[in-house]
């Protein structure tokens, strides 16, 4: 490829924050739950490359991008019920076998969907505003329909926040610094969840715990483990011990293995099902928290068995 940019970039970070930045120097974007990824487009070729610089095509070979020479920033989803990203589908879609890779290009087509222009031609935009480098990236690909959608409106963008993943605030002034987190701001929905208390990880020290295991029944009636609540003071795990040891039942459970335990010990002591948690978290994926929630408070008032599945959306 002969273009001004190549790989491997490392694109712009977005600093956290609790609440959107308001103000005329704000653009906002709907946050969307996918793999980041760079895409080097010159003539009709295509590389796209992920936020750490590894190479991603091979597992979307039915990704297309308007011919031309330029560089995008944006995200590679799997849009599921009613456009919503399925991230549990997108997961799938990275697989070692050539022929799986092919069904599922078939079966849960990806789409890309950019949010940024670095290169355009010859011409290298990083230096370039944010809001001149948007207009651009319009121009270039909005035909297509692959461009986020975009908002100045603080208004409209605390619905998207209410609705989707969050919200990605951009400064409108600020160039691209590829690695850094400077002029964008992302802020997470933030859901809450009252769940049964269904056992507990032990933590690495002893006497502690080390994660709550979540609980909601099913339509049959049945307790599913949907997550783990963790992130508890050295004080508060030691707590919880002992406020929890009463309800042991001698039995262990054991989470299934997932690309999130990472080969970690996962079994847990079981409980008796009678304590509610009221629990905030961010994302859900195949009906499981897919980051671990945190404990707000406990809800005494809650019956138990009013913790359902349909709770989780």
């Amino acid at each position: 490829m002969s273009l001004p940019l190549s790989p491997p970039l490392a694109p712009q970070l977005a600093r956290a924050a609790a609440e959107m930045p308001r103000g005329e120097r704000w653009s906002y974007e709907e946050k969307l739950d996918g793999f980041r990824a760079l895409a080097f487009v010159d003539g009709g070729s295509l590389e796209l490359v992920s936020r750490h610089g590894r190479p991603l095509g091979r597992y979307f070979p039915e990704l297309r991008l308007p011919p031309g020479r330029y560089v995008a920033d944006g995200e590679i989803v799997v849009p599921g019920a009613g456009g919503v990203p399925d991230f549990e589908a997108l997961q799938q879609r990275v697989h070692p076998a050539a022929s799986r890779i092919a069904r599922l290009a078939r079966e849960t087509p990806a789409a890309f969907r950019a949010f940024d222009l670095l290169a355009e031609d010859d011409e290298v935009l990083i230096a370039l505003p944010f809001a001149e480098r948007r207009a651009r990236l319009v121009r270039r690909l909005g035909p297509s329909g692959q461009v986020v959608r975009a908002t100045p409106d603080p208004a409209v963008a605390e619905r998207w926040l209410a609705e989707a993943e969050g919200v990605v605030a951009k400064d409108l002034g600020a160039p691209y610094r590829p690695g850094e987190r400077h002029g964008m701001v992302k802020v997470k929905r933030r859901r809450t969840l009252d769940c049964v208390v269904a056992g507990y990880r032990p933590g690495k020290e002893p006497g502690t715990v080390g994660a709550l295991m979540l609980g909601l029944h099913d339509p049959a009636g049945t307790l599913r483990i949907v997550g783990h609540a963790s992130g508890f003071t050295r004080q508060a795990k030691r707590d919880l011990l002992a406020e929890l040891r009463p309800l042991e039942t001698g039995a262990r459970g054991s989470g299934e293995p997932s690309r999130w335990s990472q080969g970690r010990d996962t079994e847990w002591v079981a409980l008796r099902p009678e304590r509610v948690a009221e629990v905030t978290y961010d994302q859900v994926s195949a009906g499981r928290i897919r980051h671990g929630a945190r404990l707000v408070r406990w809800r005494p008032d809650r019956d138990p068995a009013s913790c359902r599945l349909d709770q989780l959306g």
